[in-house]
């Protein structure tokens, strides 16, 4: 290309021969000025120069050997940037980099000796029941979305769902959500889509039933426990166990009651059945991948006086001395699992409640902990 520009040729020609931009040629014009074309060095320089900004190596050497005399020696023991950089003024040297880039220093020449922290993986959706982390069973969560007010004065909740592995949502919003409405409103959902294995709730009274009298087991709870289906309860103040459903409730809000404005309730209901209607049309491919589920019994009817069968399953955190709090009751877990996470299954057909324990950090090991005798509430049902 030099050659080529020498006999008379323009640069623009020479680029457009040899297939390059018009920079190159003019750089190696400029690189071979002046000189014979054998005697130019063609070759480039490998590597790139060292910053001008960048500490001598006697400086950073400087730097190690101060933070081994203050780890060794110093009486406060403190040898980080700051401290090495106090120690180094306090000698009067000429040259005292800063402490970030006495950080630098340490990290480029392998002394520091702090941990990062270590991020695990997060446990599977629904680790705490074995049978739903593994996907064999469906496990519906259920809250409610309390005091919203329409202007004017009206109340507004919602009675809201999701099913963890399909997505299918449920939202259905009243001036008031009672133990009985909510069983109208799982008993159409189930109706159409069929039973899961488990249902998570909180500890709302209209889940559970009522708090003040021990062993009380609410209306929604028999008839989850008439449908084989298997009531959870959430551990109280707890977060992560009702991570799904509150996640819906906030994107229920966001699509619907905070984009509209409402005069009564029917619009907010109507606008609801929308959202809902859209929602499982999005989520129909996950829906359909999710584990199955039974079909609802036909004849069904629920009977609140039928003796309790089944099995009711409580998450709970235990106190400084290994016990937990349900049905009214303080039972020992175990004295070696203080402040921990526990899954307590009330067996209501084989009369005894198993404790196991449940860590994040190993969510495929649930070891048995505990079992205790229990004797199931026989007295009437009061509807």
């Amino acid at each position: 290309m030099v050659a080529e520009v020498r006999r008379g040729v323009s640069m623009r020609a020479v680029a457009s021969r040899f297939g390059t931009s018009l920079s190159v040629v003019q750089y190696w014009v400029q690189r071979a000025a002046g000189q014979r074309l054998d005697r130019v060095r063609w070759a480039l320089p490998r590597g790139c120069r060292a910053p001008a900004n960048r500490m001598s190596g006697k400086v950073e050497d400087r730097v190690l050997q101060i933070r081994k005399y203050l780890q060794e020696e110093s009486a406060l023991g403190e040898y980080g940037p700051q401290a090495i950089r106090r120690e180094m003024l306090a000698r009067r040297w000429k040259q005292v980099p800063s402490a970030r880039t006495i950080a630098r220093i340490l990290e480029r020449r392998g002394a520091l000796d702090g941990r990062r922290r270590v991020r695990r993986p997060p446990p599977p959706r629904g680790w705490f029941l074995p049978e739903v982390a593994a996907s064999q069973v469906e496990l519906d969560s259920f809250d409610i979305i309390e005091d919203l007010v329409i202007q004017g004065g009206i109340d507004v909740n919602v009675l809201t769902g999701i099913s963890l592995h399909g997505g299918l949502c449920a939202a259905s919003p009243e001036s008031q959500i009672t133990a009985k409405f909510t069983v109208q409103a799982l008993e159409g959902l189930w109706r159409e889509f069929g039973l899961p294995g488990f249902a998570k709730f909180d500890n709302d009274t209209v889940f559970q039933g009522a708090h003040q009298f021990p062993d009380t087991f609410g209306r929604v709870t028999r008839m989850c426990l008439s449908l084989g289906v298997t009531p959870v309860f959430a551990p109280p103040r707890e977060t992560g166990f009702q991570a799904d459903i509150e996640n819906f409730n906030r994107r229920w809000q966001t699509a619907v009651w905070q984009r509209f404005t409402f005069t009564d309730l029917k619009g907010t209901q109507q606008q609801s059945r929308l959202y809902i209607n859209a929602s499982r049309r999005k989520s129909q491919a996950r829906i359909q991948d999710a584990p199955p589920r039974r079909a609802f019994p036909k004849d069904w009817r629920l009977n609140l006086q039928a003796s309790l069968q089944g099995m009711v399953i409580f998450l709970r955190r235990t106190d400084a001395h290994g016990y937990a709090n349900l049905l009214g009751h303080s039972l020992l877990a175990a004295s070696d699992w203080t402040h921990r996470l526990v899954r307590a299954e009330v067996d209501l057909t084989g009369h005894e409640i198993r404790f196991y324990a449940l860590r994040r950090r190993d969510p495929d090991h649930h070891r048995h902990l505990s079992t205790h005798q229990y004797q199931p509430p026989t007295k009437r049902f009061q509807e």
